[in-house]
């Protein structure tokens, strides 16, 4: 059994798959909920399917990029859910997530660009590619003007994130598009489940640590 957090945009998750493989979700969209509403998904999640965080396989993080505040409340979460327990923590590739979601909708994708609003004129970019059913990249996580990325889009290609209603109408018609709709926790698990653990790796939930980026990187 699995459970997975998903705060890095102002897109709050919770994610629980139960022990036949079933995946069943608490989720909100409202701006600056995540303190609030987090563990209150979580003991919902509990009462319904009577589990323990001791019952768990493993608790999954999005670890970043992404807004400082939600990873900063998912990071103290999971301190607090695993304190005496050991349950591994697995801190997971926010956008290696975004791209599993966009194949599950779209399976013709091939070149992803997983994206969030980093705001002023920037996003947090990473580009994935399918190679068969297994996800790929060559590229780390960046801090990308938007007229940069405008300008990588590729007809056919994959976009989702947040914060593309800053790109032009003429580059995001190029492409397949997903916004924050699309986030999930449950894309933590299909990673996690996938076994791709080049986008993941476990953590000391004492002194587990989101990925940031500074101003200076987004400068």
């Amino acid at each position: 059994m699995i459970l997975a957090l998903e705060t890095a945009t102002n897109v709050c998750s919770v994610a629980f798959c139960d022990e036949h493989g079933g995946v069943h979700e608490r989720r909100t969209e409202q701006r600056g909920s995540h303190s609030e509403q987090l563990f209150l998904f979580v003991e919902s999640l509990q009462k319904e399917h009577g589990f323990s965080i001791g019952d768990l396989d493993a608790v999954l993080v999005s670890e970043g990029p992404g807004s400082y505040t939600g990873l900063r409340i998912s990071a103290s979460a999971v301190k607090g859910l695993l304190f005496q327990h050991s349950v591994p923590l697995i801190g997971m590739n926010t956008l290696a997530s975004f791209a599993m979601q966009a194949r599950q909708q779209y399976p013709k994708a091939q070149t992803i660009h997983s994206i969030i609003d980093a705001r002023r004129v920037h996003v947090y970019h990473q580009q994935f590619r399918f190679q068969g059913d297994v996800l790929t990249t060559d590229d780390e996580v960046e801090v990308l003007p938007i007229k940069a990325f405008e300008k990588m889009l590729q007809s056919g290609d994959v976009v989702i994130g947040t914060g593309l209603n800053r790109i032009s109408e003429d580059a995001l018609s190029k492409a397949q598009t997903f916004n924050k709709s699309a986030i999930t926790a449950e894309s933590l698990i299909a990673l996690y489940q996938a076994g791709l653990d080049n986008f993941y790796q476990e953590e000391d939930p004492e002194s587990f640590e989101p990925k940031y980026y500074t101003s200076n990187q987004v400068g």
